[in-house]
């Protein structure tokens, strides 16, 4: 029975939102899944459950990991801020302050913001000759980003930059702070906080993995132009050839983060007030660059309108993550999400091993978020 694998706590109050969760298993929508809600940085559901292998041989688990792809994005804008917390950089410098090779072919002027922002026109790799294998040499995959011509003219629109996001933006960290954004996430989030997240995953720890179903049909991007082709079409647009356990350890940081429903709820309390559970990590000042608008409007490269933030997206004007309008989030490939609302004090994830097609507003998350607020 389904009462059987679904595993966790809901507050009073919020059964409904327990009842949905299992009828998406019931219904043949999830094999393994997490749903995690905190509240003024208290948890306020935790339900886990259905199995981490298709054939239903291995229970979800509490701390079953699972990649959330472009929710490592979310992650990794906070482990941004935190370098801008602590003066490393500045949101409106440019990133040929930090990274001088980066300025060429006239992307001198970007800045770490539209870095963040996915305005900088690198939404895919355009090099002919490049291959899956070659995101894993760091040496070459900056070399080729910082030469590239733009696909788009810098700062004029956004154009979402699903892969290469965490190489560009590792690369400024890394030369600001002298570390990676896996190091600092360890070392001064995860490690500290015992956030149970990970960016370049150490191999003793794969065991905890899920295994992904990917979706069956390729996603809506209506009709395709450069920007699209280059950030989803190219047969070497992501990484591979390399198998799982390197893709895993390696640290891509817009795409490869591993974690649970339960650590991205945690992580996102930056979002609302700079703490997380009363550890300060952000100040006032750095917390309002963060979550500031920097472009809003169609976006280049996915079918939707977007008004993003520092490496974030604001709810509006679709609603992905509720009804708030001062709310915050990320969406990752297949489904799972991340956000934090401002208005309520609630931050909360999903994830998921039965991916589907859906690039942003996956009917799965969308009705538990619907319940728990609903329930509030």
């Amino acid at each position: 029975m389904t009462s059987d694998i679904i595993h966790g706590s809901a507050a009073r109050g919020f059964e409904t939102v327990r009842d949905i969760f299992a009828e998406h298993f019931e219904s043949g929508q999830e094999i393994g899944a997490g749903f995690c809600i905190y509240k003024d940085g208290a948890p306020l559901v935790d339900l886990w459950g259905g199995h981490q292998d298709r054939q239903k041989t291995k229970p979800w688990e509490r701390g079953t990991l699972i990649g959330v792809f472009s929710c490592t994005k979310f992650v990794t804008a906070c482990v941004a801020a935190l370098c801008a917390e602590r003066g490393q950089f500045g949101y409106d410098d440019k990133v040929a302050d930090h990274w001088p090779d980066f300025a060429q072919n006239g992307k001198g002027d970007v800045t770490i913001a539209q870095l963040l922002s996915h305005q900088a026109g690198l939404s895919g790799i355009t090099d002919p000759q490049w291959q899956a294998s070659d995101w894993f040499d760091r040496d070459k995959l900056e070399a080729t980003l910082a030469a590239q011509a733009p696909l788009f003219t810098p700062g004029s629109v956004s154009g979402y930059h699903p892969v290469t996001f965490g190489p560009l933006v590792d690369a400024v960290i890394r030369r600001a702070s002298g570390r990676t954004i896996g190091q600092i996430l360890r070392e001064d989030i995860a490690g500290p906080l015992g956030i149970d997240f990970h960016l370049g995953l150490p191999e003793a720890e794969h065991v905890r993995c899920a295994d992904l179903r990917k979706p069956s049909a390729m996603a809506d991007f209506g009709e395709p132009n450069a920007a699209t082709k280059a950030a989803f079409f190219n047969k070497h647009g992501s990484p591979g050839g390399r198998g799982i356990t390197q893709w895993r350890e390696t640290e891509f940081g817009g795409s490869n983060g591993h974690g649970t429903a339960k650590s991205l709820a945690r992580i996102a309390q930056i979002v609302l007030d700079g703490t997380v559970e009363g550890t300060q990590l952000l100040s006032e000042k750095t917390l309002s660059e963060f979550t500031t608008p920097r472009i809003s409007g169609p976006n280049l490269v996915l079918p939707f309108a977007l008004t993003l933030a520092a490496g974030i997206m604001k709810n509006t004007p679709n609603h992905f993550y509720g009804p708030s309008d001062d709310c915050f989030g990320h969406s990752g490939w297949g489904g799972s999400c991340v956000w934090a609302d401002r208005d309520t004090g609630l931050t909360g994830a999903y994830v998921m091993n039965k991916m589907s097609n859906h690039l942003l507003g996956d009917p799965r998350p969308r009705a538990l978020i619907e319940a728990v607020y609903a329930a509030l």
